[in-house]
């Protein structure tokens, strides 16, 4: 989070451009009758604030529904988070939602104009997603899509690092013809890419450079260190006026214990998970949270929180941090392989513990095992790392002495 001067003049600002307002005219009274509502034509919606994408001219919901597979339950997930105001909806080729949405669309086709829908898909090349676009059409079931990903850069998904000409991908003249391409044929109206490598930091900086992108969806957390070079590259990027999308802020386990050892959370009558969405919104550099959401509760937590969003002060922030580390994390937002070199080994030991988390707190544990499964043996041996300067050197403390033979035993 930038952490200068203007930062809280920025804030003041944003509030004063109508969040406030926003929430203010949102009676929380409303809250229970309009969350059984999750039908259109009654006028019953719950308001989230709305902040503008970046370049896009789009005002999007500060929630951002991600989703993931939810047998029997996804379509009526999607419907309910509508009916509690969510506009933004994120899903991929690889989470086996987009059958969901198509769903969703055959039986209510007035809802698709009225939501903002950013799919994903992994290439090998650039211009390799020119083809993807009728794939993605037919699986969401729409004619358009309002945003497109590449799903991490160079075709190495969601769990790999980069490495040579991909680092250039944001900023090279392939990528630049491949946009102008996808926009040519009117099917999609925003293109940009999501991230959690360790390199990202790297990347937000080509895409500054380069000006290409419209969006870019990054792992972060809400507290970057001020002078770290990803939070500069976010800054860079904000500039150039390239939406930003959080996520993966509510990874890993937040005990309810954080609540009594962060008074701002008590005091504002907001659980874990709600005080790190609350702790995001406060950076005005971020549009949207996209958070991965697989029932009603949690729709109903993440809703709510938006709707009484007010910015939190960076003291109530940092409160928040020291009570989360002191709850031992798994997972770091801040990783950029600082661990992995302190312990002098090759092992990816910040992705390592980011599989553990999708397979004990996403329920996603067919996704952790492939992932575990994909690396080599030597990305995988942390045996003979000086796991305590790993520990002393990742910004979130990671306690890998714990973490790593959980890894080894639930995911090998």
């Amino acid at each position: 989070m930038s952490d200068t001067g203007s930062t809280p003049m920025r804030r003041r600002a944003f509030i004063q451009n109508g969040a406030a307002a926003t929430v203010a005219a949102t009676a929380l009274t409303q809250a229970a009758s309009v969350a059984q509502d999750n039908t259109l034509g009654t006028g019953k919606h719950v308001e989230i604030p709305k902040r503008m994408l970046g370049k896009t001219g789009v005002e999007v919901t500060v929630l951002n529904a991600g989703t993931l597979r939810v047998p029997g339950a996804l379509d009526r997930l999607l419907r309910f988070a509508y009916s509690r105001g969510v506009r933004f909806f994120d899903t991929a080729a690889s989470y086996g939602t987009e059958g969901g949405f198509k769903k969703w669309f055959a039986a209510m086709p007035e809802v698709r104009p009225q939501i903002f829908l950013a799919t994903k898909d992994g290439v090998a090349r650039p211009r390799d997603m020119i083809k993807r676009i009728d794939l993605r059409l037919e699986a969401l079931g729409t004619d358009y899509i309002d945003l497109l990903y590449f799903h991490a850069l160079g075709g190495k998904d969601l769990d790999h690092g980069l490495g040579g000409s991909e680092m250039d991908w944001p900023k090279s003249k392939e990528m630049k013809e491949t946009i102008a391409a996808i926009k040519k044929t009117g099917k999609v109206r925003f293109v940009g890419f999501a991230t959690h490598d360790t390199l990202r930091a790297e990347q937000l900086e080509a895409a500054a450079e380069g000006g290409l992108m419209d969006v870019i969806m990054i792992f972060m957390n809400p507290w970057l260190e001020k002078d770290s070079r990803l939070n500069r590259a976010l800054d860079a990027c904000y500039e150039k006026k390239i939406g930003l999308v959080a996520m993966k802020l509510v990874a890993g386990h937040l005990p309810k214990r954080v609540r009594d050892t962060a008074p701002a959370l008590k005091q504002r009558g907001l659980n874990p998970y709600q005080g790190v969405l609350q702790a995001i919104w406060s950076d005005e550099r971020i549009s949207s949270a996209c958070v991965t959401m697989v029932n009603t509760d949690q729709v109903n937590q993440n809703t709510d929180a938006a709707r009484r969003f007010e910015p939190m002060k960076e003291s109530e922030i940092q409160e928040l941090r020291a009570a989360l580390l002191g709850a031992g994390p798994m997972m770091c937002a801040e990783c950029d392989g600082r661990c992995r070199r302190a312990a002098g080994t090759n092992a990816r030991l910040g992705d390592l513990t980011r599989y553990l988390t999708y397979h004990e707190h996403h329920g996603s544990r067919r996704q952790a095992r492939e992932a575990y499964a994909a690396l080599t043996e030597e990305e995988r041996n942390w045996r003979g790392a000086d796991l305590d300067a790993a520990r002393a050197a990742c910004p979130t403390k990671l306690d890998f002495a714990r973490l790593l033979p959980e890894v080894d035993r639930l995911l090998g």
